[in-house]
């Protein structure tokens, strides 16, 4: 990896990344020129007495769509065995031999060549979909992986918005539009080529992979991979999701735009503008609101923006001034529809939190050798919700209901959703909570994250202050975390079923209850075997005088027992700062969480992490002094 960069925008000046984020911007811009203009040539200009105008976009998008269930499975194993810049030149070279064939079929007015090219680049964005997703953590460190997820998803909207303006307006062009569109999709293919010549190369992951070309089989088979991991298939439904949600507004656009709010083309136009700019600024706060750390924390949040905007999306549509046919120009003269646009903007700014810091989730929680394939089964989720979304706003629209409506039934069922999938992965919910307490209750500042171990088996030892000390650690750390927690915090309300939600252990003293302590550090071997993050506060419970505690000897046990299994966690101290005297903590005059804001809003608290020591390094009393140590930089 290289070394790390002020921000996302500084990516686009490294080759491991800018040549790939032109490449990709390149290609959706081509797919949406290519079908816009081709929708628009159909519509107003050819007259194909077999492809009606009013079928010509739903022909034209579900073939599009079609390679992505049939040939996903396929792409992700090729993917997955072989290099990836190689594959990455393979489609591009393929596709310039489109657009070659769509340049004939464009001149000629050839409608049903040009059909066969809207297949043919379906496959081609069928083959770079894998590649998108499983190239950026091979070349991005995890604290890189957010913002790159968000740069590439704005491009991408970007690059969708300008291919769909510059479709419509150069194939209305009086004469030569058909030229035109050749000559720009041919354009946009070598563009993208050029690019993909100077992509770094990216080893594959599995080159040992025999490729089973039976695409029914491997979808199963793939989806099944997938469903190995719990948290990264319920992503993958989760971001499939997203796809439904979202192509249930860009669907109705046209719709929305005359019916309702009686604009003409243009203002169809502004309402596909300001979605894709939404979403681009979604996807690019991302980096900023998760501190450059993969924060799915903002997930729920995404989720709750969506639905709040979505339903105020059908209530700001209702009760509109009555009006003829309005171009964009009168249109944005009327402050009644300044409402709608900026829930629209809204609920897309929301979509892009929800999705990119799932989209990093499945990339670093998959396992390397088959992540392309995993990438490959969200493909074909997000194609089956796709055309599940279209069935059902269709028969939505047939069944009377209005557009607005159909709105705001999206937005309720969104919250059900979403609800359900953070109860199935409460891992969502929890990062939800410490995202909002560490930034919404406190100013949370850590120093030195880059020693807790984004990889393997770790043990953190940190001095206990408040009884929120766990989500706070929760806050900082890339990766769940399983805590060793005195087992009288669980009777306290709402964080007694938080901790359980997350999972947490508890642990009582040996002489009051030896079953619950035999269990605890059972349990806790059972974690570090696994590999994950294990979180002991070696006091044993919270100060009761803002002072660090002595140590107790149950992390001696809980390393003796590790190593038994042959496992050699380190341990990683760790220091919670000026947390004594806040609500969540015990006071000298008395107990905690009795006067609200005694130390007013937005406290400035901190976590200070230090290097990692070898297991074999570790003592009570020495861990307890590098614990004070960081304790004293404040």
């Amino acid at each position: 990896m290289s070394a790390p960069h002020p921000n996302q925008f500084a990516l686009l000046g490294q080759r491991r990344f800018a040549p790939f984020f032109w490449t990709q911007a390149a290609g959706a811009a081509n797919d949406n020129l290519f079908k816009f203009a081709f929708t628009v040539m159909v519509t107003y200009q050819l007259g194909v007495s077999w492809l009606p105008p009013s079928l010509a976009g739903l022909v034209i998008g579900a073939l599009f769509i079609l390679p992505f269930l049939l040939f996903s499975a396929t792409a992700g194993q090729i993917t997955d065995k072989l290099e990836k810049t190689r594959i990455i030149r393979f489609v591009k070279n393929l596709e310039i031999a489109i657009m070659l064939l769509a340049a004939l079929g464009f001149m000629a007015g050839h409608a049903a060549l040009l059909l066969a090219c809207v297949f043919l680049m379906g496959l081609h964005s069928t083959l770079f979909g894998p590649v998108k997703f499983a190239y950026l953590p091979q070349v991005l460190s995890e604290r890189e992986l957010t913002g790159g997820n968000g740069m590439v998803e704005m491009g991408t909207f970007v690059a969708i918005l300008l291919g769909n303006v510059a479709g419509g307006l150069l194939v209305a062009m009086p004469g030569v539009g058909h030229g035109a569109v050749a000559l720009a999709c041919l354009g946009l293919a070598l563009a993208g080529r050029l690019a993909a010549q100077f992509i770094p190369g990216a080893p594959a992951t599995d080159p040992g992979l025999v490729v089973n070309w039976n695409p029914v089989s491997e979808t199963w088979r793939n989806l099944q991979l997938a469903h190995g991991n719990i948290v990264v298939f319920r992503s993958l439904l989760g971001i499939s999701w997203m796809w439904f949600f979202g192509a249930v507004f860009l669907s109705q656009f046209p719709s929305f735009a005359k019916d309702v709010l009686r604009g003409d083309e243009q203002v169809a136009s502004a309402l596909l503008v300001v979605f894709s700019l939404g979403i681009g600024t979604g996807a690019l706060l991302c980096e900023v609101l998760s501190r450059r750390h993969i924060e799915i924390g903002l997930v729920p949040l995404g989720a709750i923006g969506m639905s709040v905007f979505a339903g105020d999306l059908y209530f700001a549509s209702r009760g509109l001034p009555p009006s003829g046919v309005m171009a964009l120009g009168a249109f944005l003269t009327q402050p009644a529809y300044w409402r709608v646009m900026l829930d629209l903007f809204l609920l897309s700014l929301f979509t892009g939190l929800y999705s990119v810091p799932m989209y990093a989730l499945i990339q670093m929680r998959s396992q390397a050798t088959h992540r392309a394939r995993i990438i490959a089964a969200n493909n074909i989720l997000n194609a089956l919700f796709m055309i599940v979304s279209a069935v059902l706003a269709g028969l939505l629209l047939q069944a009377g209901f209005t557009v607005p409506q159909i709105f705001l039934f999206t937005a309720i069922a969104n919250a059900v959703v979403a609800a359900y999938i953070f109860l199935l992965v409460p891992e969502y919910l929890l990062r939800f909570v410490a995202w909002v307490l560490s930034r919404c209750v406190y100013r949370f500042r850590v120093r030195g994250d880059e020693h807790i171990p984004t990889a393997g088996a770790a043990i953190l030892a940190c001095n206990h202050v408040s009884f929120v000390d766990a989500v706070l650690l929760m806050a900082a750390s890339p990766r769940p975390i399983y805590f060793l927690m005195d087992h009288r915090i669980f009777r306290v309300p709402v964080l007694g079923w938080l901790f359980r939600l997350a999972k947490a252990i508890p642990v009582a003293p040996q002489k009051d209850d030896p079953a619950t302590y035999q269990a605890a550090f059972e349990r806790a071997a059972q974690v570090l075997k696994a590999g994950d993050l294990l979180a002991i506060f070696p006091e044993g419970g919270i100060t009761r005088d803002g002072q660090l505690q002595e140590f107790k000897g149950g992390i001696m046990k809980i390393i003796e027992r590790a190593q038994a299994d042959g496992v050699q966690a380190p341990v990683v101290p760790m220091a919670l700062t000026n947390l004594w005297g806040s609500f969540f903590s015990r006071i000298e005059q008395g107990g905690a969480m009795v006067r609200p804001f005694r130390r007013g809003m937005f406290t400035r608290v901190g976590l200070n992490v230090g290097a990692p020591l070898a297991a074999a390094e570790v003592r009570p009393e020495p861990l307890r002094a590098r614990v004070a140590g960081l304790l004293a930089l404040g």
